[in-house]
């Protein structure tokens, strides 16, 4: 629903926020068809948080995994507010860059190995369907998830 917002952290981390938006479709007792449409707010860090200020846009098609997490502070005026946010861990970028249709590839926050971390910047583009021996939801088990590693990052290094 709106572009990356690419910071970085007094620490020197990348942050990307963003927004995505599913639907809710139902048919009422009427036989109507109806949607509602449903707005969340995703951050990704580190290598994951470049690779979605550069891939991703506005109205792009992505599927994101990852962890809910609440935020909570006080504004200038004493008020207490809440922010649940989806922390991405796995991103599939869906459709080809132009049209919508297809695979575009995946990226998994990876770990601070540099080749990998170019591999996943280097993120192919697909054109055409996936082949069927191909299964696109396989992921390279020697990348781990840093963002469970939740020592290096604090809830005042989000610059948002």
């Amino acid at each position: 629903t709106r572009d990356p917002e690419v910071k970085t952290t007094p620490s020197g981390q990348t942050v990307a926020s963003f927004a995505v938006a599913t639907n809710f479709s139902w048919v009422d007792q009427s036989g109507k068809r109806q949607e509602k449409p449903e707005f969340h707010n995703i951050v990704a860090w580190r290598k994951l948080a470049e690779i979605c200020g550069t891939y991703l846009f506005k109205g792009k098609q992505v599927y994101i995994e990852g962890r809910l997490q609440t935020r909570d502070w006080t504004d200038q005026n004493g008020i207490r507010k809440y922010r649940t946010e989806i922390i991405a861990e796995n991103m599939i970028m869906l459709g080809s860059p132009k049209t919508g249709g297809g695979q575009v590839g995946t990226a998994t926050a990876p770990n601070s190995q540099p080749q990998r971390e170019q591999m996943a910047q280097d993120i192919p583009t697909i054109d055409q369907e996936t082949p069927s021996n191909i299964n696109p939801s396989i992921e390279d088990p020697s990348i781990k998830s840093e963002a469970n590693n939740e020592e290096d990052i604090q809830v005042e290094d989000i610059p948002f």
